[in-house]
């Protein structure tokens, strides 16, 4: 039977450790490389930009990893004290074209949309849920870019039925299409229905401009293996749409509280604690040093 262990923060250093059934304890920063990444992977981009690598050097090693950043989960509904789109670029810029899977939650724009498409080619599964200023134009050039989506969800978006027309000859392998609360019509459905011929599933709740009676139903469900209407429960989704105003930052230079130290360059960070004398210092006793110097 795996012994069980008790998490616990140092005294000496504030890094997290765990104490064992013998008592003794185990610093996680002396971790396997590997065992550190999976824990690591578990956090969303923000957590682990904005507090994990701050933590020592082998946690900052750890999310420096490309692999760390296939993919990427930009979901925060706290309060906004970032440039979430600044972070965003540069969780992308760590995955140096490995991204597979992203989720924007709210702060979506056509110019990180095709910043993303630009990055990572690659890419299989996209969520953009409440992008407001996400427009028809910015969508269709950056779907273009993003030949191997296979899933993609739109919630709270609103885009026309000729940007779906595109999404569909953009991306032959798409079998997943989430619409939930987007302004769909009927012609917009047709043009799915026309333009995905691969489509296996298909979220239509809360799409209210669309009808789904008549033919229309009839060709709906014999195309796609689930389909969801626009009145069905959404008892099972993930969030609700309220809005939440991301507002601006009264400080120039730290936009919503991501400092210098979150966006230098990996180089400049690893720079930044040789010259200040810490670099000879191990993980664990740097940690009240860099807090002292730095947080």
């Amino acid at each position: 039977m795996a012994s069980s262990s008790l998490l616990l923060l140092s005294s000496d250093s504030g890094l997290p450790s765990a104490m064992e059934e013998d008592g003794e304890y185990r610093n996680w920063a002396e971790l396997p490389p590997e065992l550190t990444s999976s824990i690591l992977h578990r956090l969303g981009a923000i957590e682990m930009l904005e507090n994990a690598q701050k933590v020592c050097r082998s946690w900052r090693r750890v999310c420096k990893d490309p692999s760390i950043w296939r993919k990427i989960d930009m979901h925060y509904l706290g309060a906004m004290y970032y440039d979430l789109e600044i972070m965003c670029r540069h969780a992308i810029d760590r995955s140096q074209g490995g991204l597979v899977e992203i989720d924007v939650w709210e702060f979506g724009t056509d110019e990180l949309l095709n910043y993303i498409a630009d990055s990572s080619s690659n890419l299989r599964k996209l969520k953009l849920a409440m992008c407001y200023p996400l427009t028809d134009e910015g969508f269709t050039e950056a779907v273009v870019k993003l030949p191997l989506l296979e899933d993609l969800e739109l919630s709270y978006c609103s885009l026309s039925g000729e940007s779906l027309k595109v999404l569909g000859k953009s991306c032959p392998n798409l079998k997943t299409l989430k619409l939930f609360g987007n302004g769909l019509s009927d012609t917009g459905l047709n043009a799915i229905l026309d333009n995905c011929p691969n489509l296996e599933h298909l979220d239509l709740r809360q799409c209210f401009n669309v009808k789904l009676v008549g033919d229309l139903e009839k060709r709906c469900f014999e195309r796609i293996k689930v389909v969801r209407r626009p009145h069905d429960s959404t008892h099972d989704y993930p969030y609700d749409a309220t809005v939440i105003d991301i507002g601006s930052s009264e400080d120039d230079d730290y936009p919503y509280g991501f400092s210098d130290i979150d966006l230098m360059s990996d180089d400049d960070y690893d720079d930044y604690y040789d010259i200040s004398g810490a670099s000879e210092r191990s993980d664990f006793d740097q940690f009240d040093y860099y807090d002292d110097l730095l947080f």
